[in-house]
This record gives structure tokens, sequence and C-alpha cells, in this order.
């Protein structure tokens, strides 16, 4: 399965402002995932945003006043790839709606949802947010455990959630300087905050996460710990679980993907990211193949291409 990318956008620095309601709408949909807008103020409306592409991540600063946005199910069956949205609030309040739970954001606070499921967003007042979007596949965390999060208030205001806010305050007031491979590399960063932060906040009430979905962080966990084992396998990780190698299959088939699809998008990822680490630049492709668990060079390269359209050499260029 070919890794997944963001909707095609450009890696520069972008700043639009909208010069009508409709024209905001157009301007949402193109940064995100289609919406429906509505504002009972269409002739005073006033919108902005900057944007920007950090490897797979979305970083958009949206300024607006009094408006909405839904995510419908009609829109939804026309959507392709699953995203995942967190929201930070920088200035005036938001109220999030998903999966029947609520959330009022206020200055400093978090909240991640599902752009595979409704939601709503509204805004009173003017208000300031930066939105990271990224496929639902980028956290190590299974969809399901995630999605018991959706639309639940994360204060900003002390612990890991006070401590990712400011590090996705900082790209905010960034945005102009981030390109390249140290870009990508704090896109990484940033992600590694969010998985972090979504681990806390579930611990705080682990009542409320399922057995399984326990199970497959734990298993996904373990995946990630043994990425360069060119000797991993759905009987290896079944076995250092004390499952049957179909449960596990179960476990991965409940969140619309197998293990060794997984298996292979982490590892494709991970050597992704290090042919652009200017820390591995000494390192031949081969070494780095192998150091994700791909001890065929020709098949690296092949699977390499088929998933990002370009060859190893040829990213690790900038090509």
């Amino acid at each position: 399965m070919p890794a997944a990318t963001v909707r095609p956008a450009s890696q520069e620095l972008t700043s639009s402002v909208a010069v009508s309601f409709d024209h905001w709408k157009h301007l949402v949909a193109e940064s995100f995932v289609p919406l429906a807008a509505r504002t009972a103020d269409v002739d005073g409306f006033r919108g902005q945003m900057r944007s920007r592409v950090l490897d797979r991540m979305s970083v958009v600063e949206v300024t607006a006043t009094s408006h909405e946005v839904h995510r419908t199910p009609a829109l939804i069956a026309q959507a392709g790839e699953r995203y995942f949205k967190l929201n930070l609030q920088l200035e005036g309040t938001g109220l999030l709606i998903q999966d029947n739970r609520e959330a009022l954001l206020r200055p400093g606070d978090l909240a991640i949802y599902d752009t595979n499921r409704p939601y709503t967003l509204a805004f009173e007042e003017e208000a300031r947010m930066m939105v990271v979007m990224f496929p639902c596949d980028a956290l190590s965390l299974p969809s399901d455990y995630v999605g018991q999060l959706a639309a639940v208030r994360m204060a900003g205001s002390a612990g890991l959630s006070g401590i990712v806010g400011q590090f996705i305050r900082q790209l905010s007031e960034n945005l102009e300087v981030l390109s390249g491979p140290s870009g990508s590399r704090l896109a990484t960063n940033a992600l590694d905050l969010v998985s972090t932060m979504l681990h806390a906040e579930m611990d705080i009430v682990p009542d409320r996460m399922k057995p399984q979905a326990l199970l497959a962080v734990s298993v996904r966990e373990y995946i990630e710990a043994n990425l360069s084992d060119p000797m991993l396998s759905p009987a290896s990780i079944a076995a250092a679980h004390f499952i049957s190698t179909r449960h596990l299959h179960n476990v991965f088939h409940e969140s619309g993907t197998t293990v060794a699809s997984w298996i292979r998008s982490q590892r494709l990822e991970g050597a992704r990211r290090e042919l652009r680490d200017p820390l591995h630049a000494g390192k031949s492709v081969g070494a780095v193949a192998a150091g994700w668990g791909f001890l065929d060079a020709a098949h690296f390269s092949r699977t390499f291409r088929d998933a990002f359209g370009v060859s190893p050499r040829d990213w690790r260029r900038g090509a």
C-alpha cells in the first residue's frame, strides 16, 4: 500500500485574504478538506490564512470573524484519505463538536478531531487558531485510539498539552523559515509530541480505552521498536504479545490496514526521513535502507518509488 501524502499544496509559505465569504469557503476547502461554511454576517466577514506544508503535515494559521464550518456526511462520502486535525486556539474562543462531545476552546487550549466523521467548529466572535492536519497513519497510534479523544479539550495551561501548544505556537510564528530537511525534521518532532500528549491524555482516564485499543497501541509500539529487524513478521509480533496471528490480523483489520502494510509504511517513512536528515548525509542509501529492515537494495528502491513517486537517491537530492 503506498504511503499516504497530504492534500496537494504548495511547499512554500502561502498567505491568503478572503475578499468575500464565498472566497473564504473556497479557501477553507482548498486548505483542509471540503467543509460547509456559514456566517450570520456575510457582508462584514473578514478572514485570512497563512499556511505551509511540512513533509506530510499541513500547518495553517486561521484568523476570521464570526462563522462556523461543518463537516457533513455528504462531504465525507466524497473524501479519499482520512486526516486528523489538531486545533490550537490562539485568540478568542471556539466550539468544537464531534461524536456527541463539545470542547469549548480558549486561548492555549488544544483539541483533536477526525475528518472522517461529522464535526462542527463555531466561532461567535473574531478568533485566531493554528490548525495542524496530517494523515491518520502519520501517528503510531491506532485511529480508534485517537478517536476516543475527539473533541476533548486539552488545557494548554500546564502539562504535556502546554508543551505541545508552545511548540505549535512557535511553528506558527516561524512558518516563513520552515522548509527543506529542517522543516521535515520539525514536522516529525511535532507529530511525536502529539502522540506523546495523546498517550498522556488517555492515561488520565484509562477506563475509556477499550482492551483491543490498548493491545493495538502495544503492538504498534513493539513494531516501531523493532523496525530495523529484517525478521520482524506477524508471527514474531503475535508471539511477543502471546496472541494468535489471526488475532493480530484482526487488530489491524479494525483499523483498516494490515500488519504487513503498516510495517512497510513505517519503514518507508523512517527511511524517507533519514535520507533527508543532514545528520545522516554520510550514510549510503543502502545503509539507510538496511537500518530500516530492507536488506535488498533493489527491492527497497522499487518500493520507495512506488510509495513516493521518486527514487531514494533523487529524494535525497531534493529532486
